[in-house]
């Protein structure tokens, strides 16, 4: 098709022109000192980014490798470690953990809200011989669009007196929503270079605490690849231990020089604009999101939408692609088929996001699906509305679908 493709899935996000210049040169040494300059540089601006003082690993891998290696790092084969089931990716992290030999207890969710920290500190009082060695939540499930309270989840544990480690996975907010390591007292931090950071996939992040590195050198199970204790040390002399992605890495340090220019508040207050502005273009359609309290739990990295029963979500999807050249996220896991997912994160601007939510309710004319016009107009009203009025556009209100889907 003529112009350029539209990527509106939540990850891999469209790449900036200045990343794509940055990583396109011929690569260098990677025991040079033009090396140790980048990787101590990029050390420097994933700290900013992740809001830590301590080290952040890097590996050449996937969000997948950077769950692994929080585990093995800190965790010995028979450990129990509780998370809790905000959708599927956070039933991934827990097979992962299963498959390690490792003992994990999911705490039942509904896949339409963020992790509750009531039932985590039920679940850790009952723990009274402190057994449970870690706790793993996702930050934004990139499943469902539903965000989780982390600083609450910290306070949880804290107020039991517990133990356990604090493992957060902030692939698909980092970058675009409010994160705090430090502050918020995470002890492990799972991260991804594909989404919120603009970069193409291929680095995944561990960012840890002081408590996270103890635990690394007491105990840990089988581990090469992933080790903390090989990449701590040669990093701190400002190389890997193996390889490194050493393109990736130009193209980090320039995400993360952007990033520093825009500023972290007005990088999430853009993001927060466009979840708002996508959630109001879902309301006048009249369909459900899948985040059933917007206010408390709404991604603004992307939106899940719910379509009426009789439906398909892919069907819609197969239309953006064919006829408007648009990709949107599929459903994952039990939302297969019933939910397609808008994402709004990265190198993303008002209009940009303005020709996804169009080509959104073209599509749902062309597949026939039940609906009100609108939702172009909703979301332009908010994109252009002074932050004083999108306050009160948006107090308290919710999508009003046509008809209530079944959970």
């Amino acid at each position: 098709m003529a112009g350029r493709h539209h990527l509106f899935i939540p990850g891999p996000t469209s790449l900036p022109e200045r990343v794509l210049r940055a990583m396109d040169r011929p690569t260098i040494d990677h025991r040079g000192p033009a090396f140790k300059k980048l990787a101590g540089d990029v050390q420097e601006g994933l700290r900013w980014v992740f809001g830590c003082a301590g080290p952040v690993v890097v590996y050449p891998a996937s969000g997948s490798g950077a769950w692994e290696a929080a585990l093995v790092n800190t965790l010995s084969a028979g450990d129990r470690v509780l998370m809790y089931e905000t959708g599927h990716f956070a039933t991934l992290w827990r097979d992962i953990a299963d498959k390690l030999g490792l003992e994990a207890e999911l705490i039942a969710g509904d896949w339409r809200g963020g992790a509750d920290p009531d039932a985590i500190a039920r679940r850790l009082r009952e723990d009274r011989d402190k057994t449970i060695r870690a706790v793993c939540v996702v930050h934004n499930e990139t499943s469902t669009g539903c965000v989780t309270d982390i600083a609450a989840v910290r306070r949880a544990i804290d107020a039991e007196q517990h133990p356990a480690l604090l493992m957060v996975d902030t692939i698909s907010s980092l970058g675009s929503m409010p994160y705090r390591a430090d502050e918020w007292g995470v002890d492990v931090t799972i991260g991804g270079s594909q989404k919120g950071l603009m970069l193409p996939p291929g680095l995944s992040f561990n960012a840890l605490s002081s408590r996270a590195i103890a635990a690394s050198q007491v105990g840990g199970l089988a581990r090469s690849y992933w080790d903390w204790g090989a990449m701590l040390d040669i990093n701190s002399r400002g190389f890997f231990p193996y390889t490194p992605a050493t393109n990736l890495l130009f193209g980090a340090l320039e995400a993360v020089e952007m990033m520093q220019s825009d500023g972290l508040d007005a990088i999430f207050s853009r993001h927060g604009s466009f979840g708002r502005a996508t959630r109001a273009a879902v309301g006048a359609w009249g369909l459900e999101l899948q985040c059933t309290d917007p206010v408390a739990h709404a991604s603004s990295s992307l939106t899940a939408v719910r379509v009426p029963e009789g439906h398909s979500a892919d069907a819609i999807r197969a239309v953006a692609l064919d006829r408007f050249d648009l990709s949107l996220g599929n459903g994952l896991g039990r939302l297969a088929d019933r939910v397609f997912r808008i994402g709004h994160l990265g190198d993303l601007n008002s209009l940009s996001l303005l020709s996804a939510i169009a080509g959104v309710e073209m599509s749902l004319g062309l597949a026939g699906v039940p609906h009100r016009k609108g939702g172009v107009e909703a979301a332009m009203n908010l994109l252009a509305a002074t932050p004083e009025t999108v306050e009160l556009m948006t107090a308290g209100r919710d999508a009003t679908p046509l008809k209530r889907a079944t959970a």
